[in-house]
Order: C-alpha cells, then sequence, then structure tokens
C-alpha cells in the first residue's frame, strides 16, 4: 500500500545512522528550547493567571501549569507578542493594577485588562525558571518608546524611568538581554505593517538608538513571517542590508498543518523548515559578503508550531464594532499523534541547524496552540506535543552532531522525493552523554533503523521514549487527558557498537546514551 497523496510506494523497511563525535554542526545553546507567551486567548488569563483557581499562588498564577511549564523545560520566554505587540503600549502593563487602563487589541479583536503586566509576568517567569525576551512595537510607536522601555528595564536607577520601576516595586531591573525589533512587520495583518524599505529604517534606526543605551543587548530584526511569503528572500536581503551591523539575529516563523488529507507532505514539514532556514541563511551570507563583513547574522526561529491556522479563519475569527471580548477561547487546537510527530521532527529540524539556529521560540505554551491546556477552575494537562519537546529540552545537550543517514525515500506532493526516516544526534563531552532522535514517516510500515553509535566509545543505553499509536488521531482532551504518551521502546538495544531500533509508523523517538 502507498501512503496518502504518495505517488511512490515504499520499498525499503531498514535505515542506517552513523553518529560520529568528531563532526559537529554547532553548540545546542539553551535558547533553543524557547518559548512564546502572547497576551492572546486564554493564553495569559485563565491559561498562566487565574486567581480564583484552587492551585493559585499568592499572584494569582496557577502552580499547576507553573510545574508543567518547568518540567517542559523552556528557557526564554518572548512576550508580550506576536501581532498583540504592534498595537501595544508597554507604560498600560505597569504601576497600580486599579489604575491601568482597558485596552482594544486590534490583533485578535479583544479586550486586554493589562491584569498581568511587565512585573507580574517577571515574577512568573522567575517561578518557572525562564529568562525573559521582550518585542517592542515599532507598529503604531517607534524608537523613543523602545527607548523608554529599555531605560525601565535594565537601567539601575537615576533616571525617569528606572525610578519608575523602582517606584513600581522592583528595585533591581530586569536585565533583559534579547529584544525583538517589532514583530512580522512583512505581513498585511500587522498593525503599521510597512515595506521591507521602511521597516529596514526604523529597525537601523532603534537599534542604533538601544545600542548607545545597552550595548550588551542582543537584537533580532523581523524576517519573513513565512517562507511563503510573496516577499521572501528579498524582505531578508533589504532588511539586512540596512541592519545587518545594528543586529545579531534575524527572525524566522514557520506553521504547519495537515491540508486536504496530504499526511504525506504533513509528515515532511520538516523539510519545508530545512529549506527555510538555509534560504535565509543563504541570504544573510551574501549580505555579508557584499559588505565585506566577518560577521556572521544567526537565526532566531522565534515562532514555530503546527497551527492549524484554517480553522482560525473559518471558526473562531472574532468580529464586530461592539464585540471585543476578554480572553476568548481562541486557536486551542487540540493536537494528534501525527500533529505530535511532525512538531518533534520541527525540532529535529532546529537542532541540525544549531550553528545557525542558536535560538527559537515555540509558540505558545498555554492553551493558545499550546503543548498545555486549562481549564477554568479545572485541571491542566499535557498535550501529545508536550512529549518531544520536554524531552528534546532534557536531552540535547551539548553539540549537534553531523549524520550519515541511508534510509528509503518517497515523494511527497508538497515537497517532491523526501526521506523516510529523519534524525538528529548531540553530544555533550564533559558528561559523556548522547542523544538521538528519530522520526518514522510511514503511515504503514515500521522502520528498523541500526544506528553505528562505535566512535563513541563505551556506551549503553540509558533510555528510549518512543510517541506513536494506533490512532494517529488519537489526542489527550479534557475527558481524556492522559489517553497519549510516550513508551519505552523495548526494541531498542546495543551491541558490538550497533544500535538498533524498530520505529513504529508515524512515530518519533528520543534515545538517551551515556
Amino acid at each position: 500500500m502507498t501512503t496518502p497523496h504518495v505517488t511512490k510506494a515504499i520499498t525499503m523497511t531498514d535505515a542506517s545512522l552513523t553518529v560520529d563525535p568528531h563532526y559537529a554542526v554547532g553548540e545546542v545553546k539553551r535558547q533553543l528550547f524557547g518559548g512564546f507567551v502572547e497576551h492572546l486567548g486564554r493564553h495569559v488569563y485563565d491559561g498562566i493567571y487565574e486567581p480564583g483557581h484552587p492551585s493559585a499562588d499568592a499572584d494569582g498564577f496557577r502552580q499547576d501549569v507553573i510545574e508543567l511549564v518547568r518540567e517542559l523545560g523552556v528557557s526564554t520566554i518572548r512576550y508580550p507578542g506576536g501581532n498583540f505587540v504592534s498595537g501595544f503600549a508597554w507604560e498600560d502593563s505597569v504601576g497600580p493594577r486599579e489604575q491601568r487602563p482597558r485596552r482594544l487589541d486590534l490583533a485578535w479583536h479583544s479586550t486586554e485588562t493589562n491584569e498581568v503586566g511587565l512585573h507580574e509576568f517577571s515574577t512568573w517567569l522567575e517561578k518557572v525558571g525562564s529568562e525573559l525576551m521582550l518585542a517592542v512595537n515599532l507598529g503604531t510607536r517607534g524608537t523613543k518608546e523602545a527607548l523608554e522601555l529599555l531605560e525601565y528595564s535594565n537601567l539601575p536607577s537615576g533616571t525617569d524611568r528606572a525610578e519608575q520601576r523602582i517606584a513600581n516595586g522592583r528595585t533591581e531591573p530586569f536585565g533583559v538581554k534579547m529584544w525583538c525589533l517589532g514583530n512580522e512587520m512583512d505581513g498585511p495583518w500587522q498593525v503599521g505593517h510597512r515595506s521591507a524599505e521602511d521597516y529596514a529604517k526604523i529597525a537601523t534606526q532603534t537599534a542604533k538608538a538601544m545600542r548607545m543605551l545597552d550595548p550588551g543587548i542582543e537584537l533580532v530584526a523581523c524576517g519573513s513571517s513565512s517562507a511563503h511569503m510573496p516577499t521572501f528572500g528579498e524582505w531578508e536581503r533589504t532588511v539586512l542590508t540596512h541592519a545587518y551591523d545594528d543586529v545579531d539575529y534575524i527572525s524566522c516563523h514557520a506553521y504547519y498543518e495537515e491540508k486536504d488529507g496530504d499526511i504525506g507532505s504533513f509528515l515532511a514539514s520538516a523539510v519545508d523548515m530545512d529549506r527555510f532556514i538555509e534560504t535565509v541563511v543563504a541570504t544573510a551570507d551574501h549580505v555579508g559578503a557584499v559588505r565585506g563583513s566577518q560577521k556572521k547574522i544567526n537565526i532566531s526561529f522565534d515562532e514555530w508550531n503546527v497551527w492549524y491556522q484554517s480553522r482560525f479563519e473559518n471558526v473562531d475569527k472574532i468580529e464586530g464594532v461592539d464585540n471585543w471580548p476578554v480572553a476568548p477561547r481562541l486557536l486551542e487546537d487540540i493536537y494528534s499523534v501525527a500533529d505530535a510527530v511532525v512538531f518533534g521532527n520541527l525540532m529535529i529540524s532546529l537542532i541540525n541547524h544549531a550553528d545557525r539556529v542558536t535560538s527559537a521560540s515555540l509558540a505558545q505554551l498555554v492553551n493558545v496552540i499550546g503543548p498545555i491546556m486549562t481549564e477554568p477552575g479545572g485541571p491542566a494537562w499535557r498535550q501529545t506535543t508536550f512529549f518531544p519537546f520536554a524531552l528534546t529540552s532534557r536531552l540535547a545537550t551539548g553539540r549537534a552532531l553531523q549524520l550519515k543517514l541511508d534510509a528509503p525515500t518517497y515523494v511527497s506532493e508538497q515537497y517532491g522525493e523526501v526521506s523516510l526516516v529523519d534524525a538528529a544526534a548531540t553530544y555533550d563531552d564533559e558528561a559523556n552523554r548522547a542523544a538521538v532522535f528519530l522520526v518514522n514517516r510511514s503511515t504503514e510500515e515500521a522502520v528498523t533503523v541500526t544506528v553505528d553509535v562505535a566512535l563513541l566509545g563505551e556506551i549503553s543505553l540509558l533510555e528510549s521514549h518512543t510517541l506513536a499509536d494506533e490512532d494517529r488521531n488519537a489526542k489527550n482532551t479534557l475527558e481524556n487527558q492522559e489517553r497519549v504518551s510516550t513508551a519505552e521502546n523495548t526494541s531498542a538495544r546495543i551491541q558490538d557498537g550497533q544500535l538498533t531500533i524498530t520505529l513504529p509508523p508515524v512515530s518519533w523517538t528520543a534515545l538517551g546514551l551515556g
């Protein structure tokens, strides 16, 4: 049998892989396992913050959610948007709560109460053990407001904004290191959308000014919000031609969904991410070469996920001049096993480009296309996508390795011929630990993979986790929160430097070695 929407039959059921610690891609930075919290839907209100919940702490934050975010292993968290930031006045979110204004959020057609703002969110970050990454509004605002927010956040004392922060209860600076210069400014849906030339000018101006105040910060310029934007490639070239000397990163955003039952292409979504990354790197390096610069611009892949955007457009979209709800249920995709396998494969792609993708943000964390779901007054639970992120964040340390992979292929409708198996591996010299991550994209057949680990020396299998199910559409829901999980893959074994493992159809696997 053939995979749906696949025009070439799968004829092989074996694959091989060589793991050699002498050939590295690059260091796996902890920032690769970042997250994203936007004031959108029930992410903040009823998600991380619900004062009346039985688990709420003294600050109103749900402790059950805090525990799950800790388990997820999220490093830096991008905030407060997203599309939301392009209409946001940061001053609304600080100072006494009773004095904060309610505002209309044009991005998601909702009302923002500003009950949770910069101080409260920073308190939550301390509870979950993550760092803050701030986005500034370059949609409806500009350089002046970005400078004032930087002064408020990072200057110890002695100026109006620093003293305002101290008066608002925060003596020590927030010390924010990473800053996004706007959000998705290439998108016509963005409030304050600009052409590449116009965005490049304000981004460069803002970057120069911010560095005059705090030279130690890292700055992210907006790249394309999708590799399929009509301006893709030329946008990056134009922006970096202006901003190359003033920024550290160019951003990438990508979301994937199964369309029209084309499971073969959906399972190969990471192929598109690979090409996206490699094209942006080539464009950035071209600009650098033209400038005669030795500097390398890295990628901040600060929005990525499986997201069924068609559902939002057709079902969830809020409209009406008199209809501005607070914390509506928006973008609450419930993920299947197949979704989680693609999700895990996207993480493989990020690891395999660790030399240039040195920061990434899963969009998003709670309720809104998140790996964690909550019910008001009720439970919090793990979606299927929770498991690949938590395991990869924990196991992928040290260096990403170049792999020699020999696997059967199939022809997908959208991406052409692709490998049936995808893989990534990391090696931590200090700990003498390695990890291997594997995906089987076949919908019909198991694949036996032989991994040559002889060059790792004396090493044993410490743990194995496989996410798979006879029903690839199985999900974790409010009614059945533990329907899907990972299980030990009992087929895995090491003998004479050869690790063998059988991967079920539509599966993601993580192996820990040491």
